[in-house]
């Protein structure tokens, strides 16, 4: 007579199944492929409407000029002397074109989810990014690198404390080593 080996489940490591059962009777059935897409359809969040998927296209639209324009007066060069616009020009060429696309032909996709709550986490990224860039040429990328990474892991991953701190210490410790000690960058730093 065989036993069900005992699964972890997560990330607290628990045993989905209790200890001395065979947990045969406590097990879920597992469901078919129809099955499954049903339950994500039930449990999905809204669709947008056409208003919506226009409105979050124009944003996508106006963010695109706007890098578009900047991105000029930096100068562009030309492919065999590129100045530092080329790269960002060429990025905001495909996004101007993807907003486009998606305004006049993607009016009506199906697929795309109402606003939530959770539509403002890529606004928090942004802004801790913007608040990263704009303090390293005052007090060095190291402090608020590791403050973005626990800020995106903790509060916009939901990671724990310890994963958190460990792996925000580790990346910023690997972008000190790659960039100030092996390659000897110009990037503001403190040691």
């Amino acid at each position: 007579m065989g036993t069900t080996p005992s699964v972890t489940a997560g990330r607290g490591g628990t045993s989905a199944l209790p200890p001395g059962g065979d947990g045969q009777e406590e097990m879920p059935e597992a469901l078919t492929p129809e099955e499954l897409a049903a339950q994500w359809e039930e449990e999905k969040p809204p669709a947008a409407g056409p208003l919506a998927n226009a409105a979050s296209s124009l944003v996508v639209l106006a963010v695109g000029l706007g890098a578009l324009a900047l991105s000029v007066s930096m100068g562009l060069g030309t492919p065999e002397k590129p100045e530092p616009g080329l790269w960002p020009f060429l990025t905001s060429c495909v996004m101007v074109a993807l907003a486009i696309f998606q305004l006049v032909w993607g009016r009506h996709n199906r697929d795309a989810e109402k606003f939530t709550r959770m539509s403002f986490a890529p606004l928090t990224g942004l802004a801790t990014l913007a608040a990263m860039v704009a303090l390293m040429p005052v007090i060095g990328f190291e402090i608020p690198s590791l403050i973005l990474c626990i800020i995106w892991m903790k509060f916009l991953g939901s990671e724990t404390w310890r994963s958190t701190l460990l792996i925000s210490t580790i990346v910023v410790a690997a972008f000190y080593g790659i960039f100030v000690l092996a390659l000897g960058t110009s990037i503001p730093h403190l040691f």
